[in-house]
C-alpha cells in the first residue's frame, strides 16, 4: 500500500465513523479510466482500448442487520447521510449521486442476487466529479465489488461486475453507455491496457511499454454531465444508420464492418447526420485495432497519429467533442514531443489524453496551460496517469 492509498483509506474510515459513530468497517479501492483510442465504439459493437487508472473511488463499508441502505459521500458532503431501504429503488428516480450504487444492488436484485440485509457506505473518491475519466463506472464497480465481499455472492466474476455496473447505469438511471467503462474499471492491470471487443467480450492486456513517455489527462474543467444529453442522441442516431444498413447487409453492429463494406453500402443511410455517425464508429473501430497492432510493434509515432485521427473525428462526424476540448487537443499537436492528443470520454467537456515526451512535458503544460486560459479564461489542469490494477479491498 502507497502512502496516497494510506492516506485515503484513513480519511475513509474516518469519514464512516463521523457519519455512521461506528468502526469496523472493510475498505474497498475501484479505479477509474481513461481511453486511449476507441470513443463510442462500444455500444456500436467495436474495440476499445482503455486502461485503469492508480485514481478512483475509496469506500468503506460495513453490513448491517436490517434492511437499511445508508450512503455518504465525502465528495458531495451537501448530500448529507442518504437513507433507504433495499425494498424502495426505483428506477429513473430522482436520486443524486447515490443512484450509481442503488443502480448496481437493484442490478444484483434483477439478477437474482438480492440482498440478506443493508449495508452503510461512506465513499471518497480523488477522480475529478465530471472529468470523464468515469467516476459513476468507478462507483458502480466499487459497490458491485462491496456487495461481492460482504454478501458472499462468490460466483460473480469481474466481468459480471463490468456487467451488473453497466445494467444499473442503463436501466437504472436511464444512461445508454456501452460496456467499456465498467470493465476497464473492473478488469485493469497494472502497466496495461486492455484491448476489448465489445461485440463478444474477448479482450487482451497490451503492455503500455511507455519509456519515457507521459500519459497527460488534461482537464478543461468544463464538467460534462451525459444523462439525458447528446450521448443518447448520438446512440440512437448509430442505431438508425445500423437499420438502415441492415436493409442491404446482414450485421449486427457497425464494429463489424471493414472500411470497403461500409463504402459500398454507406448509400443505404439517407440521413446525413445518421451517415456521419456510422462513418465514425468504422473507422474509430479499425483505427482502434491499427493502433494495438502498432503499439505492439513499438511504432508509438503512428499511434499517436492515430490519436490525433480519432479526435478529429470526433470532432467533425461524431460531434461529442466542445471548443475547449479542441482547443487542448490542438494546442497540443503544435508542441513538438507530443506524439498524439485527442479528447477522452463521453465529450461535451472533460478531458483530452495526450502522449508526451518526458523531457517535452514542462514545455506541454505550460504552453498548453497559457494558451487554453487566453482562449476561455480558464484554467486547465493536468494529471500525469498510470495504467493501474483493477478493484480490491484495501
Amino acid at each position: 500500500m502507497d502512502n496516497t492509498e494510506l492516506e485515503y483509506k484513513e480519511k475513509v474510515l474516518e469519514a464512516f465513523k463521523e457519519a455512521f459513530g461506528e468502526e469496523g468497517a472493510r475498505v474497498y479501492f475501484a479505479p477509474g479510466r481513461v481511453n486511449l483510442i476507441g470513443e463510442h465504439t462500444d455500444y456500436n459493437g467495436g474495440h476499445v482500448f482503455p486502461c485503469a487508472l492508480s485514481i478512483g473511488t475509496f469506500a468503506a463499508a460495513r453490513k448491517r442487520d436490517d434492511r437499511v441502505l445508508r450512503f455518504f459521500s465525502v465528495n458531495f458532503p451537501d448530500s448529507g447521510i442518504v437513507e433507504t431501504s433495499i425494498d424502495d429503488l426505483h428506477p429513473k428516480g430522482k436520486d443524486g449521486w447515490e443512484a450509481y450504487p442503488k443502480g448496481v444492488i437493484w442490478a444484483f436484485k434483477e439478477r437474482g442476487m438480492e440482498l440478506e440485509s443493508g449495508f452503510d457506505m461512506a465513499v471518497y473518491g480523488n477522480i475529478p466529479n465530471g472529468s470523464g475519466l468515469s467516476s459513476s463506472a468507478s462507483l458502480e464497480v466499487l459497490t458491485g465489488y462491496i456487495i461481492r465481499d460482504l454478501f458472499g455472492f462468490d460466483k460473480v466474476t469481474n466481468v459480471d461486475l463490468a456487467l451488473i455496473g453497466q445494467q444499473g447505469e442503463n436501466q437504472y438511471n436511464g444512461m445508454n453507455c456501452g460496456i467499456m467503462d465498467q470493465f476497464a474499471s473492473s478488469m485493469g492491470k497494472l502497466d496495461n491496457a486492455i484491448f476489448l471487443d465489445t461485440a463478444t467480450l474477448k479482450y487482451e492486456y497490451a503492455p503500455l511499454g511507455l519509456k519515457d513517455i507521459d500519459i497527460i489527462v488534461t482537464n478543461t474543467n468544463k464538467k460534462h454531465e451525459l444523462v439525458g444529453s447528446a450521448y443518447n442522441d448520438r446512440r440512437r442516431e448509430s442505431e438508425a444508420a445500423l437499420k438502415a444498413i441492415q436493409s442491404r447487409m446482414n450485421i449486427k453492429a457497425l464494429g463489424e464492418l471493414s472500411a470497403e463494406e461500409f463504402e459500398s453500402v454507406k448509400g443505404a443511410i439517407t440521413d446525413p447526420v445518421c451517415l456521419k455517425r456510422a462513418k465514425h464508429a468504422v473507422y474509430e473501430n479499425l483505427r482502434t485495432i491499427e493502433a494495438v497492432n502498432v503499439l505492439k510493434s513499438g511504432n508509438l509515432v503512428r499511434f499517436g497519429e492515430l490519436m490525433n485521427e480519432s479526435h478529429k473525428s470526433l470532432q467533425y462526424d461524431y460531434e461529442v467533442s466542445c471548443r475547449e476540448l479542441d482547443i487542448l487537443a490542438e494546442e497540443a499537436w503544435k508542441i513538438d514531443g507530443v506524439l498524439g492528443s485527442r479528447m477522452t470520454g463521453g465529450g461535451f467537456g472533460g478531458c483530452t489524453v495526450s502522449l508526451v515526451k518526458s523531457d517535452s512535458r514542462a514545455r506541454f503544460e505550460e504552453e498548453v496551460g497559457r494558451a487554453y486560459h487566453e482562449a476561455t479564461g480558464m484554467d486547465c489542469t493536468f494529471y500525469i496517469v498510470s495504467a493501474g490494477d483493477g478493484p480490491r479491498a484495501i
